[in-house]
Formats: C-alpha cells, structure tokens, sequence
C-alpha cells in the first residue's frame, strides 16, 4: 500500500526511480478557477491547489499572491458569496463520498462552521437577496429525493423543506426573486428534458414555466428579470441551436426568443445582481465564444478579444461593472480573468488576466495545440455516413506516433481543448498521439447527435470507436499496429468496450471509475441518481431492457478481452460504486488476463487529492511505456 495505506496497488510492478522526477513538472501543473467577487467588487475568490486539494484563495488585485481562505483536508466544491455581505457558503464531502455538506466561511477572520451534517447529500446553494436565507438541494428526507430546502444561516437547525420533490429527477434551486417571495426552480430529468417551475415560498405552490413531458426539451434557468416579471433561460425548444429565451412569470404568454444569428449552443449564460445586463458563451466546435447581452433590448454583441480556448464561471461585480470568468486554452492551464464593462450594456474595455496558472517550470512553447479532424463513421441503419469530431495532438518526432485514444465520460460530455496536462504529459514523454473522439451522444452538436446513444443506441457510440481505428490505420503520421484507449467515468466503459470489440486493434486499455456491468451499476449507484441513469442507459426493471444491458455490458463479454487493462477506482465513489471495478478485475484474472488494479480508499469519483493523482498518473504511464510502446 502507498500513500500512507490509503492507496491499493495490485499487480502492478514498483514504480521506477527515475519515473517521478521525469514526471515531476507535469505534476505541478495548477489550474484556477473563478469564484466570486468580494462585497466591494475590488478582490476576487478563487479555488486552487492548496496542501494537495483544491481550497479557496483571496487575489486582492491582478497577478497578486493567491491568500488561501482555509487549510481543511477536503477539497473545496461549490461556493456561493452572501450578498449584502462577507460570507461565503461553501461544500465539502469527506472521502469523496458525494454526500456533500454546507459550511460558511468568514473570508475576514478565516473562521467556518457546518450548516449541516450527517448523511445526505447537500448542495446546488442560492441565496436570498439580503444574504439571510439559503436554498440548497437536499436528500436529508430519505436519502433518494432531491428536495428543495431553504435556511435562515443564523438558525440552519431550523431549515425547512420548502418542496418535496417527486422521486426520478433532480430538482435544485436557481434564484429568489427580487423581493424574496418566490424561487426560481431547475428540473432536470435528462440531458434532453428539463423544466423550469417557480415556485410561491407562502404556499408552496409550484407550477410549469417552461418545458413539458408530452415534448422533452432541454430549458436552463438563467434567472429573473429586472422586475421580477419574467425569466431568462436558454433553450432548445425550436430544434436548433440552445438560445435564449424570455417568459413572463405573471400571465401566459409565449416564449420570447432572442433574435440573432448565432449558429452555436448557449451553454453559460449569466446576468448581473440587478438583470440589467448579461454575458453568454457559445460553444463553437469545442472553443468558447463570449457574448455580453442587453435583457431590455435583446441584443448580444460579441466580445472579440477573449483568448481562444474554453470560457466558463461567468459572474458579475456586485456593481456589474466588471465580469469574471475562467479561461483555459489548450498550453495554459485555466485562470481567472476580468473583463472591464462600460455604461452601456454591450460596451466593454480590457479583458485582464488576475491569475497565473502553474505550469511547473515546463516551456509553454512545447505543448501541442490539437487539430480538429473529422472522420467517417456508418449510421449503421443504411449506408450513410456520420462524421465525428475529434481532437487530435501529434507529438514532434519522426514517423508513425503511437497512439492513445481518450474517451470523455458523460456520456453527455464533450472533449474540448482546454488545458490537459496528462495528454501533454503523455505526448511529450511518451511520444504518442492523442486523439480525444466526440462520438454519438456528446454535447454540443445538436439535440439530435446527443440522442444518437440512448438506451438501444448504446453501442452506436461503441462503433464509432471501430471507425476511428480504421482512420487512424488510413493516417501517415500514425502507426494503427499500436492503439491504446483509456476513458474516466461513461469513458472507463468505452475504454472496457472497445476492449471487447476491438481487441484484435487495440494494444492496452485503462479504465478509470468505469461501468462494467449497466444492470449493476443501476442498481447499485447513489439511489438520488437512479431515475437521471436510467432516462440515459435504459431501465433495469423493464426484462427486455435488462437482457440488452446485460448483453452488451463489458463484464458478460470478458472472453472477447485479449489485451492487458490498467483499472483504477475510488472506494467511495457514489457515483460508479467500487464493486463495478472489482467485479471486473476478479473475472479478468479468472481468465488469467492481465490486469493491473489501482485503488485510492479516500477518494470518490476521480481522484482529487494531488499525492494519489500523481502515483496513478505514474502508474498509467509505466502501463503505456510498456504495453503500448514495448514489443
């Protein structure tokens, strides 16, 4: 055991002595990311490393020292700032179990305190407007329910359930109204259905805005309008790209679309503490463009200057004067910026930089800016053809790279070319290609690609993989006798599948928290996801459901497996349970193949904590140097 025995390492040979020096600078690589303004707008809080997880940091003027705001073991999850004050709301879980708990800290004194505890899941955090009540998501009333709850933080052992949220989707949520009395509700039952309900505080009385079950379509609250009278949101409804929308809150009317001619899905869209302006992202292909917008005219104009890369974590100056946000491109790792806004809502001055991210003493000059390709896959239902994005780094050397293709998790994900240290890791070390395939069912290429796995789809996505290795076969630059996978979450499934499929193709697999077996999985994750799983992968109780997902889950196939498998896993992931990556592992040497096993006891979904992040990452990279590259 490593890692002071909180690291399981199975049938994996010791690490060599020099690998974690070659590996070292990659490993201090550190990304920022924006949190929120100060109550005077003049500092921002950031979430960056700190003892080896992720913490709060003050930056009190741009390119300042970061201050961190605490020093618990746990890394930091959401954090919302009090309005009309200091205080900042903040989530933490303990092991990465995913039962997340509300704190408060004092940014002044350092001081923090629980608002709650014990067993159930806590987060999803809004509060009121004079900083006194906070509404979160709970699972407190058995453990399955995605109620909605409000607190007076002075008295949180008084918090009240303020909507009982039917079992089968998530509910959370969004922002009060202007005077308190309402609150704007988020339903989520599926990357392609969810509604928006407002919500009476007095009665509790809820009733539809936006979206419908007779016709499923994606709706995101955004937030009130300066009045109270009406909600911004964004939305799919007319079958096009997501855009923005307006409703009135007071009578029924029509949705009110946005004019404009942007060809690309909204995917962050925020307004200011008073409404009177906004700020939009877009999302391009993978790159994020930034847009400011005028709720009273419904205009937009196009911030032109933003690097090009991934945008995210929009939030206005309490005085909405200035806009922060988060910007990651593909050779620097993601920090905060500030955008300077004049008068007038669509006027804007200098984008300023207020981070800098850590690249570990590495040249900036040497990682690899991917190429966007797009390669041929069969719909399989006739003889046409789909053509899937893909974002492809090659290393600087001569002759056929090796390759390792990188599956994103989800499944209602997306690769975009945002900072990824272990791709540059790998591509600069090993010398492999990477490419990163968004195949059937990712985000952000229209609502009828993401439909393209569901339930008896599953295994469109699975094929779309066989098309890559024949485009990869077909390309000078890469050698198609040497092609490993590897995927985290939804991706640690492709990567298992691919193994079954394409084992004859493939060298190596790593699977990291993956689903090995659909009716497992189902059964056994968080009950508070359950009905959110099976809208996507099909539901378990239906027989003939059951018998497709135990047809085509990894774990009944294993005897199509003839390739070594690199499995690595968190003891207490809520999310994909440890016993999806034992139960693999154990039919695996049954069969006497080989299978390396990694398992970190303190963490959940991913590993968090920097010490277990650095030995897997070494570990993966023993695994690739020796399976994919060896002879």
């Amino acid at each position: 055991m490593v890692n002071d025995g909180q690291l399981v390492l199975e049938g994996i040979p010791e690490i060599p002595p020099g690998l974690p020096d070659r590996l070292a600078r990659f490993h201090e690589t550190s990304a920022t990311s924006f949190l929120a303004w100060s109550l005077a707008g003049d500092q921002i809080y950031v979430r960056t490393r700190f003892g080896g997880v992720h913490q709060i940091h003050r930056v009190a003027q741009p390119k300042a020292e970061q201050q961190p705001m605490g020093g618990s073991p746990e890394p930091v999850g959401e954090v919302a700032r009090q309005p009309a004050g200091h205080l900042l709301a903040y989530t933490e879980d303990r092991g990465g179990s995913g039962l997340d708990q509300i704190h408060l800290l004092d940014p002044r004194s350092g001081e923090t305190r629980p608002l709650t505890a014990g067993q159930a899941l806590n987060n999803r955090m809004v509060w009121d407007r004079n900083g006194r009540r906070l509404a979160f998501r709970s699972t407190r009333r058995n453990g399955r329910s995605n109620d909605i709850w409000i607190m007076d933080v002075t008295a949180p052992a008084q918090a009240r359930m303020v909507l009982a949220a039917p079992d089968g989707a998530l509910w959370k949520p969004v922002q009060f109204s202007p005077d308190g009395s309402r609150l704007l509700v988020q339903y989520y039952a599926s990357i392609t259905d969810s509604r928006i309900y407002l919500l009476e505080l007095a009665t509790g009385e809820y009733r539809l805005l936006v979206g419908s079950a007779e016709a499923p379509t994606s709706n995101v609250a955004s937030g009130f309008d300066a009045l109270g009278t009406g909600v911004h949101f964004i939305t799919n409804q007319r079958d096009r790209a997501a855009e923005i929308g307006w409703i009135s809150t007071t009578e029924a009317s029509p949705i009110e679309f946005v004019p404009g001619d942007i060809q690309w899905d909204i995917t962050g869209f925020e307004l200011s503490p008073d409404a009177a302006r906004g700020a939009f992202v877009t999302n391009e292909e993978g790159i994020s463009r930034l847009f400011l917008y005028d709720p009273e005219k419904r205009r937009h104009k196009r911030v032109r200057h933003a690097p090009v890369g991934v945008i995210s974590d929009l939030r206005f100056s309490p005085d909405g004067r200035r806009l922060g946000m988060t910007i990651s491109t593909s050779r620097t790792p993601s920090d905060a910026f500030v955008l300077k806004l004049k008068a007038r809502a669509l006027s804007y001055g200098r984008l300023q930089r207020w981070t800098l991210g850590d690249v570990g003493g590495l040249d900036e000059r040497n990682f690899i800016e991917p190429q966007l390709v797009h390669y041929p896959a069969p719909l399989l239902s006739d003889e046409r053809y789909i053509y899937i994005p893909a974002f492809v780094y090659l290393p600087r050397r001569r002759g056929p790279a090796p390759v390792v293709i990188f599956v994103h998790g989800g499944p209602e994900g997306q690769f975009r070319p945002d900072f990824n240290s272990l791709i540059q890791m790998w591509v600069q070390t090993l010398g492999v290609a990477v490419i990163a395939p968004n195949v059937r069912g990712s985000l952000g290429y229209g609502k009828a690609y993401l439909s393209m796995d569901d339930g008896r789809l599953r295994e469109n996505a699975v094929s779309d993989l066989g098309a890559l290795l024949d485009w990869i076969a077909e390309q000078p630059k890469l050698d198609g006798s040497r092609v490993a996978i590897y995927g985290a979450s939804y991706g640690g499934y492709m990567a298992l599948a691919g193994a079954v499929h394409f084992s004859d193709r493939l060298r190596a697999a790593v699977d990291r928290a993956g689903i090995s077996n659909f009716v497992t999985y189902l059964e056994n994750t968080q009950d508070y996801r359950r009905d959110l799983r099976r809208a996507e992968y099909g539901d378990e109780r239906d027989p003939e459901m059951r018998a497709f997902l135990e047809r085509i889950s990894p774990l009944n196939n294993v005897a199509e497996i003839d390739i070594p498998l690199l499995i690595a896993q968190g003891q207490n992931d809520p999310v994909v349970p440890v016993s999806e990556s034992e139960q693999m592992v154990q039919a695996l040497r049954q069969r006497g193949q080989t299978v390396w096993y990694f398992n970190a006891l303190n963490e959940g979904h991913g590993h968090q904590r920097k010490a277990n992040r650095d030995v897997f990452q070494q570990v993966t990279h023993l695994f690739l140097e020796q399976f994919l590259l060896g002879d």
